[in-house]
């Protein structure tokens, strides 16, 4: 082997030296390095706000809604036939009359004239009948002569004299002046059909027939509604119908219209729409400024339900649990009774008095879980801030 290849093999041994020596060396020194120490984090314990449960017996609402509909609303018939006439006020929608006024008249002058013969007929069947009455009835007679002398076709027929015995009156009956007397007294009920007046004060919704316009028997004129009483048609759900009952108090109110009205609940139906599973419920209500149609919003006055506590929907889990805090530091799920919802608070029964109720968010709660309660206990979960108990 010659020197130069002796040379190279020696620099490539002094190089592993180097090399293992680097290694072995700074395992070494990595040894004889002491591990530093970590610190303990210490665990976080979240503060919760709780309140105490004090039962009550609580006078619940019932959330209702709907329109308005007028509660007397007249359809209009003409019972006779003939020419409308000018009355001084227009027979339009929208115009408002009082009861007993004239709503519209027709041309009667055909019914009165044949009203007229007839009295006049009636008349001279009478002046035919009292020389009779004078010999056979003379204590008839006065009364009978006296009933004349008052006698007119234009006016009113009056009733005829009483007969003072049955001969008198079977002696007046064969002289057919009943027959007479009650044809005519059906022929003045007729004539009175040409005028027609209002039955109930209220304003005209629709008409169907102008001035001048010939109206036959059985036509429909138009509607006369009133408008000093309502009703509000509510759905409510069949599930809820057990909190009302007729009589109930009922405070509306209109998101479009300033004020607020005091109403009734009158009926409650006995039909349930298939399709919602609801009840119409109607509400009679009266008041200024309410119009037929109009949409009012309300809460109805419900039963009391007892040994309750009303907290917020928020509260409520699986619509079956609360969250309550055992001994100030353990998080628990306590099972409830729903007994009502409402729009924002939830009324439950089976929570016993004095529990901590939580009722501030927790991220991440879950049963079981450590908790240090807040010392602030000096609100109690009775009612929600909109309901008062009721004390038994």
């Amino acid at each position: 082997m010659s020197n130069k290849n002796l040379q190279r093999i020696l620099v490539a041994l002094i190089g592993i030296v180097i090399l293992a020596g680097g290694y072995f060396g700074m395992k070494y020194l990595q040894g004889m390095k002491q591990d530093t120490p970590q610190k303990e984090i210490p665990k976080r314990i979240k503060t919760v706000e709780t309140q105490a449960v004090v039962n009550a017996n609580i006078a619940t609402e019932l959330e209702v809604q709907g329109r308005l509909e007028a509660y007397n609303k007249i359809a209009l018939f003409s019972e006779v036939g003939g020419t409308v006439e000018a009355t001084g006020r227009p027979f339009k929608k929208g115009v408002y009359f009082k009861k007993g006024e004239v709503l519209l008249r027709m041309d009667d002058d055909e019914a009165r004239l044949n009203l007229q013969a007839q009295k006049a007929s009636l008349l001279n069947a009478i002046a035919t009948l009292m020389p009779d009455l004078k010999i056979d009835y003379p204590e008839s007679f006065p009364a009978w002569e006296e009933y004349l002398s008052g006698y007119s076709v234009d006016g009113a027929l009056p009733a005829l004299p009483t007969p003072v015995n049955q001969r008198e009156k079977l002696f007046i009956a064969g002289r057919n002046l009943y027959s007479q007397y009650y044809s005519i007294k059906s022929l003045e009920e007729r004539l009175s059909k040409y005028t027609l007046r209002a039955p109930i004060s209220g304003v005209l919704t629709s008409t169907a027939i102008d001035e001048g316009a010939v109206v036959r028997a059985g036509q429909q004129l138009g509607e006369l509604m009133a408008t000093n009483y309502y009703e509000l048609v509510a759905t409510v759900p069949l599930s809820q119908l057990e909190y009302l009952k007729p009589g109930g108090k009922v405070e509306l109110y209109s998101e479009d219209v300033n004020g607020s009205w005091t109403g009734s609940v009158k009926r409650i139906s006995d039909q349930i729409d298939p399709g919602s599973q609801t009840v119409d419920v109607f509400i009679g209500v009266s008041g200024k400024g309410l119009r037929e149609g109009m949409y009012l919003r309300g809460a109805a006055d419900a039963k009391t339900i007892e040994n309750v506590v009303e907290i917020d929907r928020d509260l409520l889990l699986n619509e079956q649990e609360v969250y309550v805090v055992e001994n100030d530091t353990l998080l628990r799920l306590f099972p409830v009774t729903v007994e009502k919802f409402n729009r924002s608070t939830v009324i439950i029964s089976g929570l016993p008095n004095n529990t901590q109720l939580l009722v501030s968010e927790v991220a991440g709660a879950f049963d079981g879980m450590r908790v240090n309660r807040k010392d602030s206990n000096t609100s109690q979960a009775s009612t929600s801030a909109s309901a008062q108990p009721v004390s038994k």
